[in-house]
């Protein structure tokens, strides 16, 4: 039996300029690691890990690009071994009173020296060394970028009014549902959308729930992409300026040309990079799937913007 979990590494930079990462200890088998936790029935792996972090630690953190994974074996409730699988990511913190409960009865602070000696699993250090690399490659003080494809939607021809009225179906109301928690784990702060109904209401739960306003564009409709290409690249660029948390929301059509104003700035020297290259080009050809976000890691702003690294949340 797979048990997968997921979970974090809370890091920030003292004063000083000395990395810190959080470490949680358990009383129930008296060891240090990272804070982490099972996945619930059909929840999404960025999900569990920002959602066991705060529940464990009572800190709102901000996903960034992600860790090693972790598989060992573990006895199940008949005794038997069972494969766990535990997904990891680095995380900002962006809130939270830092309230403890029953599982966890400390929380520290650690230098990365510290935090390696203090760790009791051989194969928790393997996150640790992940996250000083890519502070030591200036990829790890990231902000993200998501492109999302609208969700199902009722098919044009079972469809009478305008096209930019079609609502979503049953199923792309439920994937929108799913989706903000997804949104919610990124920390994303900045909604832009076509005006599209199938768009706006694809994001609309997030929104509502976050206390957003969803900024909606009509260069980044069909309609609008088709009459004037330029007005999505615009969109995208002044969003690359701003560097804070975002989200494109529009259709398959659009998502092309804005993943090849992205694709030059994929960070390509550097390990792993063949690995990013493969996913982005990927994600490009097959245009998302309908109701998928695509995370970007980037580290800059304007010109100087680089993404190092890439994800595939469907649903």
């Amino acid at each position: 039996m797979k048990i997968p979990a997921a979970g974090t590494l809370p890091w920030r930079v003292r004063d000083d300029g000395v990395l810190e990462v959080a470490l949680v200890h358990r009383p129930r088998y008296d060891d240090w690691s990272w804070a982490k936790g099972k996945l619930d029935p059909g929840e999404d792996w960025a999900i569990a890990a920002a959602r066991e972090t705060e529940e464990e630690t009572g800190l709102v953190v901000r996903l960034g690009p992600a860790l090693p994974e972790a598989r060992y074996t573990v006895l199940g409730p008949d005794g038997t071994p069972d494969d766990k699988v535990v997904r990891y990511w680095s995380a900002q913190v962006t809130g939270g009173e830092g309230h403890l409960v029953h599982e966890i009865d400390e929380l520290v602070w650690l230098d990365v020296p510290s935090a390696h000696a203090r760790l009791d699993y051989a194969r928790d250090r393997d996150q640790l060394l992940a996250l000083v690399r890519l502070q030591q490659t200036n990829r790890l003080d990231t902000w993200p970028l998501l492109l999302v494809r609208h969700a199902h939607a009722v098919p044009r021809g079972k469809w009478r009014g305008k096209d930019r009225k079609r609502p979503l179906d049953p199923a792309g109301r439920r994937r929108a549902a799913e989706l903000g928690p997804v949104l919610a784990a990124f920390g994303v702060r900045r909604l832009v959308s076509s005006p599209s109904e199938r768009c706006v209401c694809t994001i609309e739960p997030y929104a509502v729930a976050a206390g957003l306003r969803i900024r909606t564009r009509r260069g980044l409709s069909e309609e609008g992409f088709e009459a004037a290409p330029q007005h999505s690249h615009r969109h995208l660029g002044r969003l690359l300026d701003r560097g804070e948390p975002s989200l494109l929301c529009t259709h398959g059509p659009v998502l092309p040309a804005l993943m090849d104003d992205l694709a030059p700035r994929l960070d390509l020297d550097r390990a792993g990079a063949v690995e990013v290259v493969e996913a982005f080009a990927e994600a490009r050809d097959e245009k998302l799937g309908k109701g998928e976000a695509l995370v970007c890691h980037v580290v800059g702003t304007g010109e100087a913007a680089r993404v190092v690294a890439v994800e595939r949340h469907l649903p």
